[in-house]
């Protein structure tokens, strides 16, 4: 499987961008916990494939203030059955809106008569998520409505959380950063 990567400078710091010839594999703040997500980028030559091309143009419209449609970028994380699940439903979750950990694995198993609370084996799946800003895990807080970790740094998910809903309303503990 031949691999490409770019790069994109925003105004919260350089992100790297990793996609096969199909798809976009990777999302990352450089430096950013779980950066890279097992790949050797140093052996990933630089070249803009279509999927990063895609990726490129929703960003530059992301951090333009606008809402872009998360499904214009065919995305495919190396992740297990499990991660991809919660992925896929954490894509759901509309721009500029947040959501729970716990509402997260409510919403996964929907309809379901047994269900068991999965929120943390859910925040794992999130919080390892290899496409950032596309797959929001950046819209993710504690039930207490707290600011929770972000691979990309608390200061960040904050500024992209304020950057989505100037209007946005968070615990007091959030308030403090």
């Amino acid at each position: 499987m031949k691999l490409y990567k770019a790069f994109f400078k925003s105004k919260l710091g350089t992100l790297t961008l990793l996609s096969d010839d199909n798809h976009l594999l990777g999302l990352w703040f450089n430096g950013q916990k779980y950066f890279g997500a097992g790949y050797d980028l140093s052996l990933v030559k630089v070249f803009p494939s279509n999927p990063i091309k895609l990726a490129q143009k929703w960003l530059t419209d992301y951090f333009a203030g606008q809402n872009p449609d998360p499904y214009t970028v065919p995305v495919k994380p190396d992740v297990s059955a499990f991660r991809q699940k919660v992925l896929k439903e954490l894509q759901k979750v509309p721009y500029g809106e947040l959501v729970t950990y716990k509402e997260l694995a409510n919403r996964m198993q929907k309809g379901q008569k047994n269900k068991v609370n999965k929120a943390r084996a859910i925040g794992n799946a999130v919080g390892h998520n290899p496409i950032s800003l596309i797959i929001p895990c950046h819209r993710v807080i504690g039930s207490d409505g707290s600011l929770t970790g972000y691979a990309g740094g608390l200061d960040r998910k904050k500024t992209l959380l304020k950057m989505e809903n100037p209007q946005i309303k968070f615990s007091s503990q959030l308030d403090l950063l």
